[in-house]
This record gives structure tokens, sequence and C-alpha cells, in this order.
């Protein structure tokens, strides 16, 4: 799968007793993504993405854009923004405590964002 079909894709809720998205899976399906990268945390697999900026403005706009975007899917990314230029985006599906197929269509659209108007991403 590429970055645009994942990005055209549509999240949908998973159940409680889903299956978490193995490593080696996700190691592969990360590979249609622009800089994400597979980490994991607290035993918690999870996708993350630094995006830097020119300014602290640009960076809430972004971060503005984004919760849009998560509001639209129905399905809310970590995010933090640090160094005053830069935001942290954490996807993982909360509901199974790791990864599904959301995650990455997220981070797809996300990716979207920062395609159409060129943003400073880096890391």
């Amino acid at each position: 799968m590429n970055l645009m079909e994942l990005a055209s894709k549509k999240c949908i809720p998973c159940s409680t007793d889903a299956t978490p998205m193995a490593r080696e899976e996700a190691e592969k399906l990360v590979r249609a993504l622009n800089g994400w990268s597979p980490a994991e945390f607290n035993g918690i697999l999870k996708l993350q993405k630094d995006f830097i900026f020119k300014n602290f403005k640009e960076a809430i706009a972004f971060t503005n854009k984004v919760a849009d975007i998560a509001e639209a899917e129905g399905h809310h990314p970590n995010i933090r923004i640090h160094k005053w230029n830069h935001v942290e985006i954490e996807n993982f599906t909360h509901k199974i405590n790791g990864l599904s197929e959301n995650d990455f269509i997220l981070a797809a659209k996300i990716d979207s964002i920062t395609r159409s108007e060129s943003t400073n991403t880096s890391e």
C-alpha cells in the first residue's frame, strides 16, 4: 500500500477485542509514510514523527489542522509542542493499546497537510 492509498482511506472504529498490529507488519506499512517510525513506549507500539516549523505560529496552525483531521476521522493522536517550533505526533489506537491500520491512515492524512503546504518537516 502506498501513501496515496492510505490517505484516501477512512478510519474505521475497531473493537476492544481487536488484535494490535505486529511489529513486522507495522515496519512494512511504515515504508509508505514519510519520516514516521514505529517506536515502543511502555510496551505499546506507536507511530511517531517530529515536525519542525519556521516559527511557533506555524507549529500551532499545523497542530490545529491535525486536530481537524483527527476529529473528521474519529481517531486522535497524542500531540506535543516542544522547543517552540517542533510538533511531535504520536499515533496509536488507544482502545487496543497498539497500532491498527487507522494509525497509518491518520499519519498519511497528516503528511498530506505538509505536502500541500510545503511545510518544513524533518528528523
